[in-house]
């Protein structure tokens, strides 16, 4: 072992050889859970909407919801999740005056495209027909 494994297993860091796997879990809040896993078409068509107009794709997005759409809160109900979408939305055209919610709804839109690419509907088990 050399010196820069030695320091690192000191810091409390295992090396590469060691063969540990860490798994990183990020906790959401209910607003970020509530956004809906969807196809990567609609997912593009929602960030497109929400760089030009703030909210209008993450409106767009709380009816994939209403479609069947799943999200990370599998123990809220349908409606509870299509209303927080909707909240979301009125936030992001409340504060995009002062370009909070602009900024807000670009994220969104780039969650909503991150999370369609990861896991989507390929985890789902439905085919990808429209």
């Amino acid at each position: 072992m050399d010196q820069k494994d030695t320091e690192m297993n000191e810091k409390g860091i295992t090396s590469s050889t060691s063969g540990v796997v860490v798994q990183v879990r990020e906790k959401k809040g209910p607003l970020r859970a509530a956004i809906p896993y969807m196809p990567f078409p609609v997912a593009v068509i929602c960030l497109f909407l929400n760089t030009f107009v703030p909210g209008l794709g993450t409106f767009v997005s709380a009816f994939t919801v209403l479609c069947g759409a799943r999200t990370d809160l599998p123990n809220r109900h349908m409606c509870c999740v299509f209303w927080l979408n909707i909240a979301a939305a009125f936030i992001q055209i409340l504060t995009a005056v002062v370009m909070v919610g602009w900024i807000m709804s670009i994220f969104w839109g780039m969650d909503m495209v991150i999370m369609a690419i990861s896991k989507g509907y390929r985890d789902q088990g439905i085919p990808q027909q429209l």
